[in-house]
């Protein structure tokens, strides 16, 4: 009996075999859809905002680049340290994003920026899902978190709101926010006039950069109003690619909406 059973086991196992090798490509390209294709939340994305902080519209810019549904609510600075926005986060800064589609509350731009490419970006438009670049990318949008934006806001905080002037402290912030734009024009000049940071796109690494240049390039122009002039003339590549990166309808939408926030337009 139980050689007849393994007999008849043994006899069918080649076409069992056979109709495995058929299907399998078809289940291959069936899971490879379903994890490359996009999800579009139901219900819009809740941004806190602030009208003047750049943080926030580096959020809003992969929002709109996404397609993603999403509502804004622009905070004063006085209602960020104190409920009900400390339950948001607990750092009491912007942005902050509340997903319903999810559950999530999430803080730190770098962070919400991440889950928006891992949750709603699964085809990879912002970024890469493989290989080199998509480290690459990283390493850009951590250096944006620790050695832009900090350097860029510091010179902004010494320039318009502390209460005495302090040249050493406006000048080696200045120092640092030319290192910044030298550190990109070199990368970008070292890989044969590359037009964007990574790879052979447009990725959310280029675009966490974007707002932070609009303090240089329009009021309160941290650096002074002749600082364009400068920039394009010391670091050519970088000017290039920034411009490339202000013209993207995404950027264009958050730096109108930041404008009428902040009653300019």
């Amino acid at each position: 009996m139980a050689n007849a059973l393994q007999q008849a086991m043994d006899s069918v196992q080649p076409a069992l075999q056979s109709a495995m090798n058929s299907v399998q490509p078809v289940l291959n390209q069936l899971t490879g859809a379903a994890q490359t294709t996009n999800t579009k939340p139901s219900q819009p994305i809740k941004l806190y905002s602030h009208a003047g902080g750049p943080n926030p519209w580096k959020v809003a810019i992969i929002l709109n680049e996404l397609q993603l549904p999403y509502t804004t609510e622009i905070m004063d600075f006085g209602d960020l340290k104190k409920e009900p926005f400390e339950s948001v986060n607990p750092n009491g800064r912007v942005p902050a994003i509340e997903d319903p589609n999810t559950g999530l509350t999430l803080w730190e731009s770098g962070a919400i920026i991440e889950y928006l490419l891992e949750t709603y970006d699964k085809s990879g438009t912002l970024s890469y899902l493989t290989g080199k670049e998509k480290w690459e990318a990283k390493c850009w949008l951590h250096f944006q978190t620790s050695g832009q934006g900090p350097y860029y806001g510091q010179r902004a905080w010494f320039m318009l709101y502390h209460p005495a002037k302090i040249d050493s402290c406006l000048d080696r912030y200045a120092a640092e926010i030319r290192r910044v734009l030298g550190v990109i024009n070199a990368h970008l000049k070292k890989n044969g006039n590359q037009q964007f940071l990574v790879g052979d796109k447009c990725t959310y690494a280029d675009l966490a950069m974007v707002p932070w240049h609009w303090l240089l390039l329009q009021k309160p122009f941290i650096m002074g109003e002749e600082f364009g002039a400068e920039w394009k003339r010391e670091w050519p590549e970088a000017w290039a690619w920034n411009e490339r990166l202000q013209a993207r309808p995404a950027v264009v939408k958050a730096r109108e909406a930041r404008a009428d926030a902040m009653g300019k337009r």
